[in-house]
């Protein structure tokens, strides 16, 4: 019991950051929390924590271990939730990973609720667009758009995304829509800098095959976000996604154009580590995703 209770101690001290918070959610003295760490780095023969009067770091060998203390201590919590009379009840912490501008847009809005009906599980949302190691870094978990590449990863569909071509009212009155697919090489194309240069690259699907069309314009930018405001302001057309601009389209701020030349849509998956039995935090939170991503009418 005494074992259980030090890796208890040490993931809520990692999770609240400090000895004293610990001690407050759990109605002790912060020497009672100390005592318990120095036990667990005793018996272990390493140290696991770096303290001092301002903050508390995890060392190499501490973030290590956390991992596995995090999932032991949630699979416990999880198998007394799953027989107790109140019924399932997630608990621990979430580490989530997203896209910087879809997890902005169609993530973060949602985790204050998810928290509000999970009041055990406390949710860290990193948004980022690098692919994170989520073994090595201790994601449980991350939303990615498009082809998967890491084979030991399981994936779990959340919706789809498609790519459409746009341009605001004002631009196609002064320069007209494109009707062809070489049409694009006579308009201002809103591309991607140089950093991200494949996506110079639009893609299309004519006569049954995706076909690839380079493009080019008077601006760029590395922000995908400024790519946007740039087509709202009527610069020229953009290839964006419709997480991103199904609202304005809705609302007449843009509109689409070559649509029967639209590619196939690409999924928005949720992928983890595989493991024998994903906590039940995870699995409630990618079940809430997907059942919000598939409500009719979201994506407008």
């Amino acid at each position: 019991m005494a074992r259980f209770k030090q890796i208890e101690t040490f993931v809520a001290v990692a999770a609240k950051g400090s000895l004293s918070a610990a001690a407050q959610a759990e109605g002790v003295a912060p020497a009672v929390i100390g005592r318990r760490l120095d036990a667990l780095e005793e018996r272990l023969g390493v140290r696991l924590v770096v303290r001092t009067t301002r903050k508390l770091t995890l060392t190499f060998e501490g973030a290590a271990f956390l991992e596995d203390c995090q999932r032991i201590v949630g699979d416990l919590a999880d198998a007394e939730a799953s027989v107790s009379a109140g019924g399932v009840k997630a608990s621990g912490h979430l580490r989530v990973s997203a896209p910087a501008g879809f997890g902005r847009k169609h993530v973060a809005p949602l985790v204050p609720e998810f928290a509000a009906a999970h009041p055990d599980v406390s949710v860290t949302l990193d948004l980022s667009d690098r692919l994170v190691d989520l073994v090595n870094e201790g994601f449980d978990c991350a939303v990615r758009l498009g082809d998967l590449s890491d084979s030991s990863l399981v994936s779990l569909k959340l919706g789809e995304n498609r790519r459409v071509c746009v341009a605001a009212p004002a631009y196609v009155t002064r320069h007209g829509a494109p009707e062809t697919l070489a049409a694009l090489a006579s308009h201002n194309c809103l591309t991607l800098a140089a950093n991200a240069n494949q996506q110079r690259v639009w893609t299309f699907q004519q006569a049954g095959e995706v076909v690839s069309i380079k493009v080019g314009g008077s601006v760029e930018c590395s922000d995908g976000a400024v790519l946007h405001e740039w087509c709202l302001a009527g610069h020229g057309l953009a290839w964006r996604s419709w997480w991103e601009v199904g609202g304005d389209i809705a609302a007449g701020r843009l509109v689409t154009v070559l649509d029967r030349f639209a590619a196939p849509p690409i999924g928005i998956q949720a992928v983890f580590a595989q493991r024998r039995h994903l906590p039940l935090r995870v699995r409630l939170f990618l079940d809430f995703l997907k059942h919000t991503y598939a409500q009719p009418g979201y994506w407008q």
